[in-house]
């Protein structure tokens, strides 16, 4: 397996408990996302390292997740019906910086908007969604802090599916026998993705998505 990861208790003490941040892996100027699909949809990006085929539809909001355990949350460690595999997908930090900066919120958000006209413009105008919500811890216990998912849709997803993706790995071996540690209340043996606060290198970008530092 590619992915990074450590010990849970070390990942602990090396993360913010509290505030708005971007957890990630970021390693060689690329930054990890994660999905979860069902098999059809898995084994085709799999194969083909890019996302397609006859059961992925590019016709809807797609949302990747730089945060594995707010992944593990909703997909319920890959026990959930359509949720059942779950990839890493490597991405350019550019790429991701891009996504980004091409974001809207999905609900109006005062001192970022000026107006409610305004956010619905801005609705409007891009293909991409940004949501900030409750982290998790293993359990699926709500934290202080909070976490970020992007949902892309028309040109910016197709872009993401087949020009952005570095790389595809299936993690679910992985998350299933994590999943084991998780069922027993286990924390001290459960290993989870290397993740540290990201930053974006646009400070008029980290203001608009509300970074706490």
């Amino acid at each position: 397996m590619n992915l990074i990861t450590e010990n849970y208790p070390a990942y602990q003490n090396n993360i913010p408990q509290n505030g708005q941040h971007i957890l990630a892996q970021q390693t060689n100027n690329m930054v990890v996302v994660y999905q979860a699909f069902n098999p059809l949809i898995a084994n085709y990006a799999i194969q083909n390292q890019q996302f397609g085929g006859g059961a992925y539809s590019f016709n809807r909001m797609s949302w990747i997740k730089p945060n594995f355990l707010w992944m593990m949350y909703r997909c319920g460690w890959a026990q959930k019906e359509h949720q059942q595999y779950v990839l890493a997908i490597w991405i350019k930090q550019t790429d991701f910086d891009y996504i980004l900066s091409k974001a809207a919120y999905s609900s109006y958000k005062q001192g970022i908007y000026t107006s409610h006209e305004e956010w619905k413009q801005h609705l409007a105008t891009t293909e991409v969604r940004l949501q900030w919500d409750p982290d998790h811890d293993p359990y699926g216990n709500s934290l202080e802090r909070r976490a970020i998912q992007l949902g892309m849709k028309g040109a910016i997803l197709k872009a993401f599916c087949t020009e952005m993706v570095e790389k595809i790995e299936d993690i679910t071996p992985f998350v299933k026998e994590q999943y084991g540690f998780v069922a027993n209340s286990d924390t001290e043996k459960l290993t989870v993705a290397y993740e540290r606060v990201y930053v974006p290198n646009d400070e008029k970008l980290t203001s608009f998505l509300g970074l706490d530092r």
